[in-house]
């Protein structure tokens, strides 16, 4: 299992010197100023590459990009509509330049609209540490009463609907204005940020596409590109929804094993593969993650690993993000499952059996409280996570190995 950590650049607060301190053996990266449909250039890459390579006072890092997230998918391509074949065929070139630059993993989501929604970026725990947190409540009083979207109603029940209303009566302007900034964070370190009016119109667009269209157009969109990955010797793998339940009346298609199954089995090809989130699918109580990567471990191409607190048994339900080993996952199971499957993957001869994980998210602990980085992506509260996942590898790999 490779050790990597996301950084999203020159300006992130978080520097590869960091990185390097925290034991990490790689980075997971974007050029995330590119505009969405745009070719990522071969000198773009060399840059982000080289600055990846140096700490800050300009000696080698020991860092190399080994995984990019995200190359995103355009609203167009999702939608199939204005420029979604010239976004596909800037996206085929951009794999290009990135199998000449030796990466070979590429992280991508197929989510409509937003690409993660949370209704609280730093709520506060026992503890006094923060952390992200999706509270339904919260969420319905956006989706009700401050984005008013047409037929809400429909999806909560009187209850829900009843304590909306007094919560959003209960808020001031300030309130009601940062609840709608959380909700519409946007693509985390991209170049595009939502507006309401944005997001409305989205919403329109996507108000007559069934989830069985969606996932037509994602299939669509593998066919094309995954057999430009394989021949280049890359590996994609999806992310899934986040979190993996309906939202906003949008089509999911990638919250569940049954939905990851089906887009395996339509571009039955190695390249078209998995990103396992254990945060994101973990927010489902149905969704069982060591049995996952048990049963879909051959396309698993990149592991995020987190762990979130479920306040409910629904499958639509109020979660917060836990400590990676103090959650509703198993993640001891998870890595088990998750070393198995590379085992079987040496004794096959694959080259690719080593498989990336990154410690995803974490609480804002220590000195993060005051730091300011994107939210869910601190550092110690990150480099918490990343210790007590090595120390679970180290643990259990002498016996999986015997």
């Amino acid at each position: 299992m490779k050790q990597t950590w996301r950084w999203f650049g020159p300006k992130d607060l978080v520097s590869t010197d960091d990185v390097a301190q925290a034991g990490a053996e790689g980075i997971v990266s974007a050029l995330h100023h590119v505009p969405t449909g745009a070719v990522w250039t071969p000198e773009e890459i060399a840059q982000r590459q080289a600055e990846i390579a140096h700490m800050t006072d300009g000696s080698p890092s020991g860092l190399d990009w080994a995984v990019v997230e995200s190359l995103p998918v355009s609203e167009d391509i999702k939608k199939q509509q204005g420029a979604w074949r010239e976004h596909i065929a800037n996206y085929k070139t951009s794999l290009r330049n990135l199998a000449g630059a030796g990466i070979e993993v590429i992280c991508y989501n197929f989510m409509p609209v937003l690409d993660w929604t949370r209704t609280d970026l730093a709520w506060r725990l026992k503890s006094g540490a923060s952390c992200m947190r999706f509270d339904l409540v919260d969420f319905a009083t956006f989706d009700l009463h401050i984005l008013a979207r047409p037929g809400a109603t429909e999806d909560y029940d009187e209850a829900l609907r009843d304590e909306a209303a007094r919560r959003f009566a209960a808020m001031d302007g300030a309130a009601r204005e940062a609840l709608a900034g959380n909700v519409v964070f946007g693509l985390p370190g991209a170049a595009e940020r939502f507006s309401l009016e944005d997001v409305r119109a989205h919403l329109a667009e996507y108000a007559v596409m069934s989830e069985d269209t969606l996932r037509s157009h994602l299939i669509d969109f593998l066919s094309e590109v995954a057999p430009v990955a394989q021949e280049l010797g890359l590996r994609l793998c999806c992310h899934p929804d986040d979190p993996p339940f309906p939202l906003l009346g949008l089509p999911r298609i990638m919250s569940t094993e049954a939905q990851y199954a089906k887009v395996m089995q339509a571009v039955d090809i190695p390249a078209n593969g998995i990103t396992l989130c254990s945060g994101s699918l973990g927010a489902r109580p149905d969704n069982d993650l060591p049995g996952m990567m048990q049963r879909l471990g051959d396309r698993v191409h990149f592991l995020h690993l987190r762990n979130v607190k479920r306040e409910s048994d629904g499958i639509r339900g109020s979660f917060y993000e836990a400590e990676h080993l103090g959650g509703d996952t198993d993640m001891v199971a998870l890595v088990e499952a998750v070393l198995v499957e590379e085992a079987r993957r040496r004794k096959t001869g694959r080259a690719d059996w080593s498989i990336p994980f990154r410690p995803d998210h974490g609480q804002d602990i220590l000195d993060d409280l005051g730091r300011r980085t994107q939210p869910g992506y601190p550092s110690i509260g990150r480099l918490k996570g990343l210790a007590e996942l090595r120390g679970i590898i180290a643990a259990l790999s002498p016996r999986v190995s015997a």
